[in-house]
Formats: structure tokens, sequence, C-alpha cells
């Protein structure tokens, strides 16, 4: 998983807008981070405060010579080496020595592990939290005491204050202590452990509810997202259904591999699917802990199938067959990976966004972004800006404790616009619903009646164009 997760980290130095966020908040003081927080984002909060700490460290040692991507990225690609490696330990506690070594190289070798593990967000930090804490739970159903309990109650509070939808991680694990018919007093702590996660997790939930309106974006869960998780699903379950694959009780406990994998591979998707009948809330990341139940699972098969079943040509000949055949698969995969290793892997690209604002623009045009939110595409690189004017911004993302900064009014932008001989415009790719509000629609009326389009480059998710009076589109 290390070695995958530092194949490609870079990624020709593109940042998308999420790790642009991410970068942008993450250098923000810890005073301007919590006035942010309270307006904006704050189920990211524990997050974000990491990170800080992390770029305090990371801007004065390495960040100079590896650059802003690699130190947004390297924290994922630890949190996943460790969730890895943590699955291969929960596989070996279940199903034993090879059946451990296969679920950690089958999680480590799914592509949307190693999507993540390349991503400076949250996700990957959640998944290793799960993981381990699930590590803990099946220790504690074997051998209860309070310590494990209380590591296991920390370590799934710390995952939901990461990201909140991981408390669905919760009934997974319930899922699994009622199957292994555990003693009342082993249901009791999990019950307790469960209770003190959600008290903890309840201010920041509550909270949080006053900044519904940042998932807006959120449509019917994506088709793609949604085939993922069927494959992954329908492959688990076809591992489960393998002969000899332990059933009843792990190799060291009585919480069985079935009993643990196949809810916590299933339920968590399941319920946030659910959930976006009511309010659209699918995205694989959100539950991407889902792919440990499948890792432990193929583990588990491939060792089974992998074990010499008797003498001579004949067990020598299938060896081969099945090694053949996981070869293929992985060489099935490779172009997946190599895809998600280059910046049209993501849903824009800052980097090249700034790079085509520096080919058009010169010191003292105007700059528009188009929606105002697009601004987050100038966080991590500052200086491709520098010497343009922001006409509609009132007041910075810092100054206003926000994400994108606070805009004039649509008559305020109008007037501006037309004290400016040439503007640099930022905006989405052609075919995107445009926003509505006065501001965006007074930056498109007064470009279309008073300016004229020059040039324009088309970047990975995004359009830089630039705009002049009529006559002037050869000046500078």
């Amino acid at each position: 998983m290390l070695l995958l997760g530092a194949w490609g980290i870079r990624r020709q130095d593109a940042v998308w807008r999420d790790e642009a966020v991410t970068y942008d908040m993450a250098h923000r003081s810890l005073a301007d981070l919590w006035s942010t927080l309270q307006h904006a984002d704050v189920v990211h909060g524990l997050y974000y405060a990491l990170m800080h700490v992390w770029f305090l460290v990371y801007d004065a040692t390495l960040g100079t010579a590896l650059g802003e991507a690699i130190g947004l990225r390297l924290p994922s690609v630890a949190a996943m080496t460790a969730a890895a490696a943590g699955v291969a330990l929960l596989g070996r506690h279940l199903a034993g020595r090879r059946a451990g070594l296969f679920a950690g190289l089958a999680f480590a070798w799914v592509p949307v592990v190693q999507q993540y593990a390349q991503e400076g967000r949250s996700y990957a930090m959640v998944c290793a939290l799960v993981v381990w804490a699930t590590y803990v739970l099946v220790r504690a159903a074997a051998r209860p005491c309070r310590a494990l309990w209380c590591a296991y109650t920390a370590l799934m509070l710390c995952a939901c204050l990461l990201h909140e939808f991981t408390a669905l991680a919760l009934p997974a694990h319930g899922a699994a202590v009622l199957l292994a018919r555990l003693p009342r007093e082993t249901l009791r702590a999990w019950a307790l452990a469960t209770a003190a996660v959600f008290g903890g997790l309840a201010p920041l939930a509550v909270y949080s509810t006053g900044q519904s309106a940042q998932l807006a974006w959120l449509m019917w869960p994506d088709p793609v997202q949604l085939l993922t998780f069927a494959v992954l699903a329908v492959l688990g379950v076809g591992c489960a259904r393998i002969r000899g694959l332990p059933h009843a009780s792990g190799t060291r406990g009585p919480i069985g591999l079935r009993a643990l994998a196949l809810p916590l591979l299933l339920l968590p998707t399941l319920f946030l699917f659910l959930l976006s009948y009511a309010e659209p809330a699918y995205v694989d990341r959100y539950v991407l802990y889902y792919v440990a139940g499948f890792a432990l699972l193929a583990g588990a098969a491939l060792a089974r199938l992998s074990r010499p079943a008797g003498d001579g040509g004949r067990t020598r000949a299938r060896r081969l067959r099945r090694t053949a055949a996981l070869v293929l698969v992985a060489a099935a995969l490779l172009p997946i990976d190599v895809h998600l290793r280059s910046p049209d892997s993501r849903v824009d690209d800052s980097t090249a966004v700034a790079r085509a604002v520096g080919e058009l623009a010169a010191p003292g045009d105007g700059l528009l972004f188009l929606p105002a939110r697009r601004r987050i595409w100038r966080a991590p690189h500052p200086q491709e800006f520098r010497g343009l004017t922001d006409l509609a911004l009132a007041r910075s993302p810092r100054a206003s404790h926000t994400l994108y900064g606070t805009e004039r009014s649509g008559d305020a932008i109008r007037a501006r616009m037309l004290t400016a001989r040439r503007i640099v415009v930022a905006t989405d790719p052609e075919g995107q619903p445009p926003d509505t509000d006065d501001q965006a629609i007074a930056k498109r009326s007064t470009l279309h009646h008073s300016f004229v389009l020059c040039a324009q480059r088309e970047v990975h998710g995004a359009r830089v164009m630039l705009y002049a009076r009529p006559g002037e589109c050869g000046s500078r």
C-alpha cells in the first residue's frame, strides 16, 4: 500500500477543488479556522486542524523541496498504509496468516482505495480508524476488558468526528456482535461504547445541520460509484459462499469472518443509499471503509483457493491457473490505476487553471470567478493571480471567515467591470448549469453586452477566458 500510494503521488502537481479547500483551510491560523468553521465545513474541522499541524512541520522541512501536492497527500498515504496493515492483521486474526496476507494485498489493490490514498481529504484517515476500531472490537469480543472497549470507543469517536457518516459503521459492528451471540456483559459493553460515540458526535451533528446547504450539489447517486459498490458487493458475497471459509467463529475469537465482513461490506452503503431517498447523500467516499469488508472476504477466499488440495501435476496445474487468473485481474486493473494518477482522474485541476490564467493575463487585468465558489482555484497558486484585480470580491475568504469570500452586489460588480479594459474569467466547462444569483447574472450580462471574447483555454474541468472591450483584444 505504501508503494502504491507513493507511485504517482504528485499527479503532475494537479490539485482539485476539494484538495484546494484543504490546503487553504490548513494554512489558516487556528483562530481563523475556528471562525470559519462556525460558518462552513464544520464537519471537516478536526481534519483541517490536524492538517494545520502537519503543514507547520511539512512547510518548515520538506515543503520547498517536494511541493504542496505531495504535502496534501502524504498523510492520506500513511493513513491508508495503516488501514492495509489493519486489514491484514484483522484477516489473520479471523482466518489465519495466509488469509490476512491476501486480505491486505486485496485491499491495497482495489482502485478506489488507491484513489483516496492519494487525496488530500479525510477519507483515508477515517478508513484507517474504522479498520483498527474493528480489530479492537474483535479482540474485545474474544477477551473483554475495559481498556479495549475504551480504545474502541476512542477510535470510533475520532473517526466519526472526522466524518459524520462514519457512524454508519456502527450498525455493521452491531450486526457482527449480535451474530456472534456474545455474552450479555459483552453486548452491554458494546452498547455503552456505541452510546458514548453517539453522545460525543451529537453536538457536531446538531451544529452541522445548519450548514446542510453545502450538500446542495449532491444529486442522485453517481452510476459509476454505484457500479463500483455493486461489483465489490457481488464479488464479496461470492467469496463468502466458497466452501471451507471460517464460519462460526474466527481462529482466535467468537466473531466469525462472514459475520463481520458481510455487514461491513453491505450495511454502511445500503444505509447511505436509503438516506438518499430522503435527501441526496450518497457519495462512495463517505463510506469508503466498506472496502475492508470486501478485502477480508477476498483474502480468505484466495487463501482457501491457494491451499494445496493434494499432490501431483493436477494440483500444480490448478495452482498455476489460479495464479494466472490473479495476474490477469491485476493486469486488467492496471489501466485504471494509471488513470487515477493523472490530472484527468479528478473533477478539475486548479493547477491547470492557474497556469492558463498566467498565460492569458497581464498585470492590471480584471479577474472574475464564475461561479464565485470557483475562487478556491486560486488558493494553492496565489502567485499566478498576483497583479490581477478580483472585481467581484468584497472580502477575501480569510477576512470574511468563509470558504470562497464574499462578493459585492450585482450592481457594484457591473460598475467595477465597466472600469476594466480586459477581464480574465475562470469558469466551469460548457454544459454546467449556471448560477442564478444576482452576482452571477451581473457578471454574465456585462460580459455579453460590453466585452468581446478574445482568447480561451480549455483545461480539465474548467475554462479560462480573456475578455476585452471591443477593438482592444490585441492590447495588453
